[in-house]
């Protein structure tokens, strides 16, 4: 691809137009050229230069896009990628990649026959606290992990009218908050032997599952994952237990904040101001050191760089089918664990 990379978006929602538009016009090679939207007017407003499209067909048919991106319900995931691979485009889906594995399947196997690229947008790889867990297990401080806790809580006592807290497919928490945190604990350790996940509604007329609780089995390693809308406490967002010593962070990485300010986003912009505590064992006495571990800076727009590489012949897309297939595999399995009570082998 010799121009710059263009790009469609599917939808004119809340996750298009707070994380995918901003990322993709803040990323260089790529242009963003039309957006498909039943109301062309709040488009227009906010993007006086895109087209817009009234449909998502009308959007696959434009002879000038390369990529489409598409940040739509959970459910319209597979339907609207598989008429984008038809149509010849490159495709980018929000996570989850489907809502079963079946569909994660057919989409790769209809991307590898069409010869595009397809990937999904796992952007809190690149959250700041993350990069420097995966810096920090990588440098061997901590010895051999054998715990990790992982948890993403907020505090929305009110149910919302929205998708995502409605009994339909690929609605709940578990679709919402499962796929970041299964993906971030597979590029740390790999594929868990087993998997077990307990769901439930705690919320006052939740009408889908609002709070989880997730536990991975690896070779001498427990990962317990978990996501919650009823606590108003602080949680650490990290928590890592290993041979030589401990690692703790607490707060989120501040990316997502900061685009919904609308603040337009640069290199290096993830700057953290909070950085995790490091306890070290020092000598055979038991004796502990603590110390402050800088929190490195988070970088979303590495997602859209690697896309724009991968299309230009230069590297490969920043999460690969194969991953997003993994994530979907794990999904699956941790329903089957909660419907039957108990850990499920992988």
């Amino acid at each position: 691809m010799s121009h710059d990379v263009n790009v469609a978006v599917v939808g004119f929602g809340f996750a298009s137009q707070t994380f995918h538009i901003p990322l993709i016009q803040a990323t260089p090679g790529l242009q963003l050229v039309a957006v498909s939207s039943s109301n062309a007017d709040n488009v227009t407003a906010a993007l006086p230069e895109v087209a817009v499209a009234a449909t998502p067909q009308a959007l696959f048919a434009r002879e000038d896009v390369d990529l489409v991106v598409i940040p739509t319900p959970n459910e319209t995931h597979f339907p609207l990628a598989k008429a984008a691979l038809a149509a010849g485009k490159h495709v980018v889906l929000d996570k989850p990649f489907t809502v079963t594995l079946a569909e994660a399947k057919t989409l790769k196997s209809l991307a590898d026959d069409a010869g595009r690229r397809l990937s999904v947008f796992h952007n809190r790889r690149w959250d700041s606290d993350f990069l420097t867990l995966k810096a920090l297990l990588a440098s061997g401080e901590l010895g051999r992990v054998v715990s990790l806790e992982s948890r993403f809580d907020r505090f929305r006592p009110e149910v919302r009218d929205r998708w995502r807290e409605k009994p339909r497919p690929g609605g709940g928490i578990w679709y919402d908050l499962g796929p970041h945190l299964l993906d971030q604990a597979c590029e740390l350790f790999g594929k868990p032997r087993a998997i077990q996940l307990n769901l439930a509604r705690q919320r006052d007329d939740a009408s889908v599952e609002d709070d989880f609780l997730c536990l991975l089995d690896y070779p001498g390693c427990r990962v317990s994952l978990a996501a919650s809308t009823l606590v108003a406490a602080e949680t650490p967002r990290f928590r890592v237990h290993g041979t030589r010593g401990s690692y703790v962070k607490y707060g989120l990485d501040p990316q997502e904040a900061r685009l919904k300010a609308g603040e337009t986003p640069v290199r290096d912009w993830g700057m953290d101001a909070r950085d995790g505590q490091l306890s070290l064992a020092e000598g055979s006495q038991g004796a502990v050191s603590q110390t402050t571990y800088t929190t490195l800076p988070g970088d979303y727009l590495a997602y859209y760089r690697e896309v724009v590489a991968a299309l230009t012949g230069s590297g490969d897309m920043p999460v690969s089918v194969e991953d997003a297939i993994r994530s979907m595999r794990l999904l699956e399995a941790g329903l089957d664990s909660h419907r039957q009570g108990r850990w499920v082998s992988l």
